[in-house]
């Protein structure tokens, strides 16, 4: 028996990006103690006072059949930090609650593109967004961005790959880079998905997260909130990764037929789950920003420790949990770099290969664990990329 086109084709026969990933946690689990600089989990846990709300919903008998497309109370909640953050007027109408953001950037390719539809992407990408496209069954092309430009999207190679599109996806805080768009980036993104009348797919998970520059959400530009689906998630503003909750915000036309693929895929979050979200965006911008700040803290660490490295250059990190490190100075690829460095280190990091071409030569480094151990950590991958240019 044979398994579908469809799921046979999610990774293309090839990569996944998370080989070396795999490889730290067989090494971990065998016993070695590799720092584990990988991917984009707290260090710390769901706050206490979230599980409590969790698990007082649970016990108060929150626990069967859940609204789809997510309680009144908590789209309000929703609608109103975004508005909040972003100053564009929303409505609870204009959200759906989805099983994590992972689950609304599927259910937003599946509305916005038909098999074989061309969609793009910016390269380098989050690990998973080949993967969602590829699902769709889309024809999945990447728009191609440069270090020496700190990896934005430049009007020539968007316009270039927008004839014939039906969607782009982008996602500022940009996780692998920790770039922000800028407003004159995100206008011309406009601009394009204007003249070419595109989706845009506009991923926004680290919206709380932003070390220099602001956040811009393009569904506020003009002409845009029609074309614009808005991805949103409690994973990285409140450290609830495992409690897989999220959300699209669009026209609420376009949120009620989505609605339809959560019925017929999840059939709905956990009520408790959802209640422990409402409680958690009840704790206002200022929870929020105690989680940020940690990263915040990490990022200026990393930029003292980075300053006098004539070998490394760092693309500028504005924003996210995540470091992206230029080592073509070393000689070595990121893959190459990356797995000398757990061999030899013991330090597991990212290889830019994992997110795209664009980032060859590169790795990503997770600020994710305390940061005594964390300043250690980079000041050893400093002086192994020392040692590399040298030999």
């Amino acid at each position: 028996m044979k398994l579908s086109n469809r799921i046979a084709n999610i990774n293309a026969g090839g990569s996944d990006g998370w080989e070396l990933f795999t490889r730290a946690r067989e090494m971990i689990a065998a016993g070695q103690p590799v720092i584990e600089l990988t991917i984009g989990e707290h260090d710390t846990p769901t706050d206490p006072i979230i599980l409590d709300a969790m698990i007082a919903s649970a016990r108060a008998g929150n626990t069967g059949y859940a609204a789809v497309p997510g309680s009144p109370t908590l789209r309000q909640q929703i609608a109103a930090r975004y508005q909040r953050i972003t100053g564009v007027e929303t409505e609870p109408d204009n959200v759906l609650v989805t099983s994590g953001g992972q689950a609304a950037l599927f259910a937003a390719h599946l509305a916005t593109l038909n098999p074989g539809e061309k969609g793009l992407i910016c390269d380098p990408y989050y690990a998973t967004y080949p993967g969602v496209l590829r699902a769709a069954e889309a024809d999945l092309h990447s728009v191609p961005t440069r270090s020496s430009n700190n990896f934005l999207p430049q009007r020539d190679e968007l316009a270039k790959a927008a004839k014939g599109a039906k969607s782009l996806l982008i996602n500022s805080p940009n996780n692998p880079t920790g770039v922000v768009y800028p407003a004159e980036t995100l206008q011309m993104i406009a601009d394009v998905c204007i003249k070419n009348d595109m989706w845009l797919i506009s991923d926004e998970v680290y919206d709380s997260q932003i070390w220099q520059g602001k956040h811009i959400s393009p569904r506020g530009l003009p002409g845009m909130a029609e074309r614009t689906l808005v991805i949103g998630s409690m994973s990285k503003s409140h450290a609830m990764t495992g409690s897989r909750i999220g959300w699209i915000i669009g026209p609420p036309e376009i949120v009620a037929q989505i609605m339809n693929l959560s019925t017929v895929n999840a059939y709905g979050v956990p009520g408790f789950i959802q209640d422990a979200a409402e409680f958690a965006l009840l704790q206002g911008p200022e929870f929020e920003a105690e989680v940020a700040d940690v990263f915040r803290t990490r990022t200026k660490l990393a930029r003292e420790i980075l300053l006098g490295s004539n070998i490394l250059r760092l693309i500028p990190a504005q924003g996210a949990m995540y470091l992206m490190l230029d080592v073509r100075n070393t000689g070595l690829s990121g893959e190459e770099f990356a797995n000398q460095l757990l061999t030899e280190e013991l330090i597991a990091v990212m290889p830019g290969e994992s997110f795209g071409h664009s980032a060859s030569g590169h790795l990503r480094v997770a600020m994710t664990i305390p940061d005594e151990q964390f300043t250690h950590a980079l000041k050893r991958l400093v002086l192994f990329a020392e040692r590399l240019a040298a030999d």
